[in-house]
């Protein structure tokens, strides 16, 4: 599998969160849950870091550019 990705910009924040993470999918899934609990206070379970890697898109679908919002799923 090729590079990952978790992007703030996709989901509705409280803060507008711009970060975008790029790497290895463990190394993005690790960094993107200690974000998640650091900056958007979610709690750092194992649901989490499940949630986070069904979120990951492939790195190639990066844009520099802004993206529209998507709900968060259910």
């Amino acid at each position: 599998m090729g590079r990952m990705m978790a992007d703030c910009r996709r989901w509705p924040s409280d803060i507008n969160c711009s970060l975008t993470i790029i790497g290895e999918e463990d190394e993005v899934v690790e960094a993107a849950s200690q974000h998640a609990v650091s900056a958007h206070g979610h709690e750092d379970t194992p649901e989490l870091r499940e949630q986070t890697r069904g979120f990951l898109e492939p790195a190639e679908q990066y844009r520099p550019e802004g993206r529209e919002k998507e709900p968060m799923p259910g």
